[in-house]
C-alpha cells in the first residue's frame, strides 16, 4: 500500500491516477458490499436489501410519507406501498394519520424495526472491525483519512448517512 509522501504530500503509485484509483476503489467497494450483506443476513430477522434500505430511509427521515419514501428509494409508489405492507406485517413499521393533513399517512419505524436496524448495524460494525483489526494502524489511519477526503470532495453533506447502514 502506498501512503502519503510524494513531493506534493499526495500518495504516489496507483492512487495518482484517478481512473486507476476508481477501479481499485470499485473493487474494494464490491468486497465491502459483500461483507455488509453477509453481516446483515446473519441477523435473526432477515430482510431483503430493499426492505433494509426502506428501514434506513425511515430512520434518517422519520415520519415521512409513502411518496417521500418512494422518492428516497427511487422506486414507484405501488412498489413502495407493497414494501411498506410487508414491513408493517412484520411489525417493523407503522402507518399513522398525519396530524394536520387527513389524507396523508406518515410512516414510522416501530420499536421492533429500530431493534432490527440496531442489530444489523452492530453486526456490520463487528464484521468491519474484524477486517480493520487485520490492518496495520497506519493503513487504518490512511483509510479513514481517505474516506473523509472522499466525502469532503463529494461536497454534499446531506448524502452522508447519520448512522452505519
Amino acid at each position: 500500500m502506498t501512503v502519503p509522501g510524494g513531493p506534493d504530500g499526495r500518495a504516489e503509485g496507483p492512487g495518482g491516477d484517478p481512473g486507476a484509483a476508481a477501479h481499485e476503489i470499485a473493487d474494494a467497494v464490491e468486497r465491502l458490499v459483500s461483507l455488509w450483506s453477509t453481516a446483515a443476513q446473519q441477523a435473526p430477522v432477515r430482510l431483503s436489501p430493499h426492505q433494509l434500505r426502506a428501514l434506513w430511509a425511515l430512520d434518517t427521515a422519520p415520519e415521512t410519507n409513502l411518496t417521500g419514501l418512494a422518492d428516497r428509494l427511487d422506486i414507484g409508489l405501488p412498489t413502495a406501498s407493497r414494501l411498506c405492507d410487508r414491513l408493517e406485517a412484520a411489525g417493523m413499521l407503522e402507518r399513522a394519520p398525519h396530524p394536520r393533513r387527513r389524507r396523508e399517512l406518515r410512516l414510522r419505524l416501530t420499536h421492533h424495526g429500530r431493534r432490527v436496524l440496531d442489530d444489523v448495524a452492530r453486526r456490520r460494525v463487528q464484521a468491519l472491525t474484524g477486517v480493520l483489526a487485520a490492518m496495520e494502524p497506519v493503513e487504518r489511519s490512511a483509510l479513514v483519512r481517505g474516506m473523509k477526503a472522499c466525502f469532503a470532495a463529494e461536497g454534499d453533506p446531506s448524502s452522508r448517512p447519520r448512522r452505519t447502514p
